[in-house]
């Protein structure tokens, strides 16, 4: 069984009267790629930091490898950074952006070149050394931000939205990368985004943030498919949240009409909210389903349709390979294991997401 590399003990940070980070805990293992994953001003970048020695709690501690380094500075962890702006001199080569950290800690200039070779062998920069970072685009400046941070062989290597500024293909392609270099060189990674896609793609774990909390920490499959409250929910992927009544185990009511569910436990006749996601509710003929409706609008996405459905007084999203015409009127069915149940939410913030966008 992997060791926890690194543990946050009741971490808890405020900026002037506001609370970013309230009392949070979290262990990494080694060798796992964690996602901390959130809206903006959920904390994830204050968790990342602080982390990194960039920042300091008002409280808690911040074990590494079974040693506290809640005081250490930064330049004094087994970790490295790579930022958003790949923070890259623009006055120095290539190689000679790699070589600074190693520079500082005196290694010999053989031992330097080798460690430039072999880093953008890694990120598939090769003979590029000698180049200005001017030269480059935005994905191989990227990678030579993350070439320098790997020579200097970081146990953890931290990663604050380090693709947020590139396109959606240049950012698929770094996906892969990262992911490829996590198995090759054996490193843990921290990664901080707000891009849920990003989050499902590469992580092993999932830690999903808001308001200083952590409110769900999982696998991606468990994250997308077992969300514990609305905002979980609303955060990862497209969902249908709607009011309900859990009858009894196995059966909801939802919009006035009765699904079957596989969730028990929940008492009899008790508000609930009923998650479907898009993909998950079928569509057929007026009247061969449990609730009827009829088709409001109709996007093409390319792998799929999406649709609005307004059927029971509710707009029901649906991802669908067939197409159904505005004004065609359906029947939705859902079948019971699709249907998630959760317990209505105590705290504002596991409620679904309300964005001002």
């Amino acid at each position: 069984m992997k060791n926890n590399l690194v543990e946050l003990q009741n971490i808890s940070k405020s900026f002037g009267k506001t609370l970013v980070l309230d009392e949070l805990s979290l262990e990494v293992k080694e060798n796992e790629f964690i996602t901390l994953l959130g809206p903006s001003g959920c904390g994830k970048t204050t968790t990342l930091r602080i982390i990194g020695g960039f920042e300091k709690p008002d409280q808690g501690k911040v074990i590494f490898d079974g040693t506290d380094i809640t005081n250490i500075p930064a330049n004094k962890r087994n970790l490295n950074t790579v930022f958003q702006k790949y923070a890259l001199f623009q006055h120095m080569t290539i190689g000679e952006n790699i070589a600074f950290g190693l520079k500082i800690k005196n290694k010999s200039a053989s031992y330097i070149k080798d460690k430039i070779k072999y880093a953008l062998k890694l990120v598939n920069l090769e003979g590029f050394e000698n180049r200005k970072p001017s030269s480059l685009s935005g994905g191989q400046q990227q990678r030579i931000a993350i070439a320098r941070a790997i020579v200097n062989e970081p146990k953890v290597l931290l990663l604050d939205e380090p693709l947020g500024a590139l396109d959606l293909k240049l950012r698929q392609d770094m996906q892969y990368e990262l992911m490829r270099l996590k198995e090759e060189l054996g490193i843990t990674f921290i990664y901080v985004t707000h891009d849920q896609e990003e989050a499902l793609t590469m992580s092993d774990k999932v830690v999903v943030m808001n308001q200083g909390y952590i409110q769900q920490m999982g696998t991606p499959e468990d994250i997308y498919n077992e969300p514990e409250n609305a905002f979980v929910a609303d955060f990862i992927g497209d969902s249908n949240i709607i009011d309900g009544i859990m009858l009894e185990d196995k059966l909801v009511e939802i919009l006035g009409r009765k699904f079957e569910c596989v969730d028990v436990g929940f008492g009899k006749n008790k508000p609930v909210d009923v998650v479907v996601r898009p993909e998950d509710v079928i569509l057929g003929k007026e009247g061969e389903g449990i609730l009827d409706g009829v088709v409001t609008s109709l996007i093409f996405k390319g792998v799929h349709y999406e649709m609005d459905v307004q059927a029971g007084g509710y707009e029901w999203l649906v991802h669908s390979t067939m197409c159904y015409p505005v004004g065609t009127k359906v029947s939705i069915s859902v079948i019971p294991f699709n249907i998630q149940i959760m317990n209505k939410p105590e705290f504002d913030d596991e409620r679904a997401v309300v964005l001002d966008e």
